[in-house]
């Protein structure tokens, strides 16, 4: 095998660095499609691979394992398009809306979605569930009480990662504390100082924005009446309607196969829309690939000339094919990750990160900084635990710090940024789901950044560090000498 060029720091930095000037410029200030910046970037990323002495197929095939890896998030993503169009032909999220329209005051619709998604995420484990869940709800009742959906996109978001990050049930929680070898519940113990400052943050926000008219105008009661009473005269509401949702969580709940409970979901509000509310199962399978439209009221006899705008941009949205154009946004962010990859560009950067920690604070923000750049870099959540979990464990190990700090910290700067970043495989599943772009929901997502400056003041204050015996080099080879 030929001999590869090594990469000094400037050039480790430069394809990264490229790509965040190019989404900060590009898409945050001049509102270029995001999908061509992040193919600019990898076209500098795969040139940098090239140069280093790796050919197209390398290159090639760098990209195909990223993807690969990435399939299972695209099939959940599919599913979820299918889910909400079904589910809207069935009549369960405008019955859920319905509901929240009648219950929740325009004042209290944000504390409302942060802790029902909070409730539901941390009862379940999952943050995509409950945001493709009662989350899609939640966003019709913001909708309909005319509060901004920027704000209630943001509530949810930080409802169902604040689950994600301390239930036993999550994934990435149960993975964190196994990839920095401590235990589970010592580990989420850890993670409420960091995770309820923010939560107390994150409710008096929601509590002032609603009472002082940050969120937009509010719906009067006139307005919500006419949306309630198109809903029931196009519906036939009955409780049934809820039993996808009910399926949906307690599949999450009982650890099932996520899209085998997706399918069956769709299928069960298929059933549901033919039984009860007197459609066709050709209509059913055309809200399922096409998403639901208002139109197929029409073929059921309804007179829908008098049905409200609001009400029609409520239902007409999801099927599969509504998911095609944010997994053309998977595929170009992995096309990125994958040339990266290849470079050992991220190597170069923490290796030179880490000659420059001597302290606490600094071991916490180096930490933080090296989660960060890599599900940034690499849009894996799995990997941005890994990797700076193997790198800084044994700098943990002598500076006399309890891996439970590790553990946290790599929450801190992974579990939850993960969907504030719009290219990451959470960002676009929240974005795509919730009906609002990243960058308007991210300054409402309190719960999620908040973690982050809460780690960082600790990490130089010493407030809230697990300490244990330095370990000293010197002892440990005294040690392995005794054991041979």
């Amino acid at each position: 095998m030929d001999e590869k060029k090594k990469l000094n720091l400037g050039l480790a930095i430069l394809p990264i660095a490229a790509m965040l000037l190019l989404l900060i410029i590009g898409y945050g200030q001049l509102g270029l499609r995001i999908e061509s910046l992040l193919l600019i970037s990898a076209v500098i990323a795969a040139a940098l691979a090239y140069w280093q002495g790796y050919r197209w197929d390398d290159i090639i095939d760098a990209i195909v394992a990223k993807l690969a890896k990435a399939m299972p998030v695209i099939m959940i993503l599919i599913c979820v398009g299918g889910l909400i169009g079904t589910w809207m032909f069935s009549g369960t999220i405008p019955y859920m809306v319905y509901w929240g329209l009648k219950l929740i005051s325009p004042q209290y619709i944000l504390i409302a979605a942060f802790f029902i998604t909070s409730l539901i995420s941390v009862c379940t484990g999952t943050s995509w569930g409950s945001a493709g869940t009662v989350g899609v709800a939640l966003m019709g009742v913001a909708a309909g009480l005319d509060v901004s959906l920027a704000a209630a996109a943001g509530a949810v978001v930080s409802g169902a990662y604040f689950g994600d990050k301390i239930s036993p049930l999550s994934d990435s929680t149960n993975f964190a504390a196994i990839v920095a070898d401590t235990d589970l519940y010592s580990h989420i113990q850890h993670l409420l100082y960091t995770t309820i400052p923010g939560f107390i943050l994150a409710t008096i926000v929601y509590f002032i924005a609603g009472h002082t008219g940050l969120t937009g105008s509010v719906a009067t009661p006139e307005k919500i009446t006419e949306i309630m009473q198109s809903l029931e005269s196009l519906y036939h509401f009955n409780l049934l309607l809820i039993l996808p949702p009910i399926l949906v969580l307690w599949g999450a709940m009982t650890k099932r196969p996520v899209i085998p409970i997706m399918l069956a979901a769709c299928t069960l509000a298929i059933v549901i829309g033919i039984g009860i509310q007197g459609f066709t199962l050709k209509q059913g399978l055309n809200a399922l690939i096409d998403g639901f439209n208002l139109s197929m009221f029409s073929d059921q006899g309804h007179n829908i000339t008098g049905v409200i705008s609001d009400v029609t941009r409520l239902l007409n949205r999801g099927g599969m094919f509504s998911m095609m154009g944010t997994i053309l946004l998977v595929f170009c962010a992995f096309a990125f990750a994958g040339a990266l990859t290849l470079t050992g560009a991220l190597t170069v950067i923490i290796n030179r990160l880490l000659r420059a920690v001597h302290t606490t604070g600094q071991l916490i923000a180096a930490t933080l900084a090296t989660t960060l750049l890599v599900t940034g870099a690499t849009c894996d959540g799995k990997l941005a635990l890994l990797i700076p979990a193997e790198l800084f464990k044994g700098a943990y190990r002598r500076m006399g710090l309890d891996n439970k700090n590790l553990s946290r910290t790599i929450e801190d700067g992974c579990t939850v940024i993960e969907p504030l970043l719009p290219w990451t495989s959470a960002g676009i599943y929240m974005a795509t789901t919730l009906g609002v772009s990243t960058l308007e929901l991210l300054p409402w997502a309190i719960q999620c950044y908040a973690a982050v400056f809460c780690a960082l003041i600790y990490g130089f204050t010493g407030f809230g560090i697990a300490k244990t015996t330095p370990e000293n080099p010197l002892k440990k080879k005294e040690n392995q000498r005794e054991i041979s």
